[in-house]
């Protein structure tokens, strides 16, 4: 009887793993799905926080958006600037210092054709003090900055100048912002004139609703 000839083995051929996809929640285009750069350490914000943020932004506003200026500093994914456009926000301008991922921005405001969305290739810290030495000034503004590097004890102080009266910043980080008797933490002076209206927590993200109340001048 003939010995059967073992056949090599097969080797195994990897695919490239399918992009990552944010979902737009509501709006024109709700249920849109776009890609994201599986690089830079992107990590869109989730879809049942974006849900829960834009429910308390939605309530504030009373549902409207349609003279809304907004402006997301660190872009990244376009997960909340998109969101924003697709509520019918007049206009979002969104930063991002990367130009991969603001290729990848480009593509997906072709995608959606969304005509109300601005991309700025630039440093988040020097784009907010050129907007606001231009006189540029903002409704709602998204700071969703990488948590380690402190972006926000530096570019909060700068958001001061870019809001405009009654106007919010939605703010993710890897620590909470509300300083109260139950905190074991003081309040950081960069915190000082902000007001937490909204906070909650989805797994180790913290995120954010402030509004701005100036400091009264002393005499």
């Amino acid at each position: 009887m003939q010995k059967k000839i073992k056949k090599p083995a097969k080797v195994p051929v990897h695919h490239a793993p399918p992009p990552n996809q944010v979902r737009i929640i509501g709006g024109q285009w709700k249920r849109s799905v776009l890609p994201v750069l599986q690089a830079l350490g992107l990590r869109p914000t989730p879809d049942r926080v974006r849900e829960t943020v834009f429910n308390w932004i939605n309530h504030l506003r009373d549902g409207d958006w349609a003279n809304a200026q907004v402006l997301d500093l660190f872009a990244g994914s376009g997960a909340l600037g998109f969101e924003a456009a697709s509520r019918g926000a007049a206009a979002v301008t969104m930063v991002d210092t990367h130009t991969p991922v603001i290729r990848q921005l480009e593509e997906n405001k072709t995608k959606l054709r969304a005509d109300n969305v601005q991309l700025l290739r630039g440093d988040a810290l020097l784009t907010a003090q050129c907007l606001a030495s231009r006189g540029q000034r903002f409704d709602l503004i998204f700071l969703d900055p990488p948590y380690q590097q402190d972006f926000l004890a530096k570019v909060l102080p700068l958001c001061a100048n870019l809001l405009k009266e009654g106007g919010m910043v939605y703010a993710e980080s890897g620590l909470p912002l509300v300083f109260d008797d139950t905190s074991a933490l003081e309040k950081p002076e960069w915190m000082a004139p902000w007001e937490v209206i909204r906070a909650d927590k989805a797994g180790t993200v913290y995120y954010h609703l402030l509004t701005y109340n100036k400091v009264p001048a002393t005499a």
